[in-house]
């Protein structure tokens, strides 16, 4: 299993400067050694890149950073809204379940990035192609790893024919030659929640950036699976403030650290407070965790920055969700490197399970649109029994063969619907990590799916734009929210899967899921209130009332 070291690959030195003058005698005197600068260089063996490529893509796919725990925890212990405090606890479990049981925290495994910084020293050795081509054959084993199999997600020809690669390749790759004789790499897997809701502007110069990033954050929903952290680059050009925003987001969190600085009256930098104060002006807009309304929406926040034009201000921000995914390693030429797994302790006594008292338990073989339309925003149900799935390419199919008169491979009547691409599964389980995707991207299907096909609820993640919301009034319906960042612990309700429809479609196929109390949340109801508009703006109130501010944490 990938974390556990492997024996240390000898030594990858080139020979030695005694072994190369040697050498050189023999072609006459040697030059004066005094004025020459020999240099031992580093050797990187293309199979120990591949192999430190592939370990840390599964690490990173079930261990959170110890710094993002520790900040989550802190979120957790001082959190006051009951629903994103629930919130939490899921996501907290679901860590520690995919740490101990080494499969992915995030259905969506993501596209992998990899920043690399090339010493001028180093030497390559046993490359069969170039570097790019040897950091994606790690990508691909990392990502066929039997023991922990993670999702294809990566589309080739994003346009047109936007087909699977069936192995997670390309990586998108960054790469920097700095002086020395190690190569540092950074690899991060970004997730479409997240990275869908980056953003980015050319402001003037005497523009406010918190302005914007306090009229930005808003907009960009819930989709990022809030709480997680911005990442905000400023200056250079367009592509570089992007770049910096992203690279911004592989820092370690140190805000409680950032915080007791502040609060001991030391002197802050610029940036520093700057930091800071979006800190606290992002987290009193209320949106909290997963949208619903909390004190809580970032962990922290990271700044950049680069020179610019005199005439420019390029400012680009990526928000990092609570699957945040990444690790840096050190090759030194003396074998692959394994990244030394967190402690199981760093995880706080956190153990979500279902709340029998408080939440309703539903039957989904016998729903029926009156019971759908009695649930109110907020309630905390748990589903049991069968539901089917479907994602974009699902819903597109469905409608071509609505407009065809073509008849669907399964009757939608009076059944509820999850928008979730599942991971395979392995060993013995009956599906992968199954946690929800970004709802709105079906909004569009909406209308077509309740007034067509017999549909009556829908189950996702985040908020439901304006459209959906309307046919969710117009047909009595609802919608549900399941917890972001919780996959594998939601796939623990799931006791049956089949594939019913669509099975070409891989992961966005039609399945069938047989489910035993799976915890979601009633965010819209069929009256169309819903919990994420009404939710930050309860929460954006009390907090501007100043009623928190007491709170203390360890």
């Amino acid at each position: 299993m990938w974390g556990t070291p492997a024996p240390v690959i000898g030594a990858q030195t080139v020979k030695s400067a005694s072994s190369m003058a040697s050498k050189l005698s023999a072609c006459g005197p040697l030059p004066d050694t005094n004025h020459q600068d020999f240099r031992i260089m580093t050797t990187i063996r293309q199979s120990d890149l591949i192999e430190s490529i592939a370990a840390a893509l599964q690490y990173i796919s079930y261990y959170h950073t110890p710094d993002f725990i520790a900040h989550l925890a802190k979120a957790y212990e001082r959190e006051q809204s009951a629903a994103a405090k629930d919130a939490i606890a899921q996501i907290l479990t679901n860590s520690k379940m995919s740490a101990i049981g080494h499969r992915p925290m995030c259905q969506d495994t993501g596209i992998v990035n990899v920043f690399l910084k090339i010493g001028m020293d180093v030497k390559w050795e046993g490359f069969t192609g170039g570097l790019h081509d040897a950091i994606n054959e790690g990508v691909r084993q990392g990502y066929n790893h039997p023991d922990n199999m993670l999702r294809a997600s990566v589309v080739d020809d994003p346009q047109f024919a936007r087909k699977n690669t069936k192995d997670n390749t390309p990586a998108v790759i960054f790469s920097e030659m700095v002086p020395g004789d190690k190569l540092e790499v950074t690899v991060a897997a970004k997730g479409g929640g997240s990275e869908n809701k980056s953003k980015m502007i050319m402001l003037n110069p005497s523009d406010s950036v918190v302005d914007w990033v306090l009229k930005t954050v808003p907009t960009m929903g819930a989709g990022w699976c809030p709480p997680g952290m911005l990442g905000i680059g400023i200056g250079g050009t367009a592509e570089k403030a992007v770049l910096m925003a992203k690279e911004s987001l592989m820092d370690d969190l140190d805000m409680h650290e950032l915080l007791a600085k502040a609060g001991k009256g030391e002197k802050l930098s610029q940036v520093e407070e700057m930091r800071l104060e979006l800190y606290e002006k992002v987290n009193a807009l209320g949106i909290g965790a997963q949208g619903l309304g909390g004190l809580t929406t970032v962990l922290d926040v990271k700044i950049k920055m680069y020179p610019t034009h005199a005439a420019s201000k390029p400012v680009a921000m990526i928000p990092n969700c609570a699957a945040s995914r990444h690790t840096h390693f050190v090759m030194d030429g003396s074998g692959p490197v394994y990244v030394t797994p967190p402690s199981l302790d760093l995880w706080p006594d956190v153990a979500w399970t279902p709340d029998y008292q408080k939440s309703k338990k539903v039957d989904l073989n016998t729903l029926t649109k009156a019971e759908v339309a009695s649930w109110k925003p907020g309630d905390t149900l748990l589903l049991s029994g069968k539901m089917l799935t479907g994602r974009d390419a699902a819903h597109k199919r469905i409608q071509d063969m609505l407009a065809k008169g073509e008849k669907l491979p399964v009757d939608f009547t009076n059944r509820v619907i999850y928008y979730v691409g599942p991971v395979d599964p392995v060993r013995d389980e009956v599906v992968g990590p199954a946690g929800p995707t970004t709802s709105t991207r079906m909004d569009k299907f909406t209308e077509m799916m309740l007034a067509q096909t017999g549909l009556i609820a829908m189950v996702g993640k985040a908020e439901r734009g304006p459209a959906a919301i309307d046919a969710i009034k117009k047909h009595q319906s609802a919608y549900l929210m399941a917890v972001g960042g919780a996959a594998y612990l939601v796939a623990k309700a799931i006791k049956g899967s089949k594939v019913v429809g669509f099975a070409d479609l891989g992961m966005e196929a039609i399945y069938e899921f047989d489910l035993q109390d799976m915890p979601v949340t009633v965010a819209v109801d069929a009256g169309g209130t819903s919990a994420h508009i009404t939710g930050p703006a309860e929460w954006e109130k009390r907090i501007a009332t100043g009623e928190f501010k007491g709170i203390k944490i360890s």
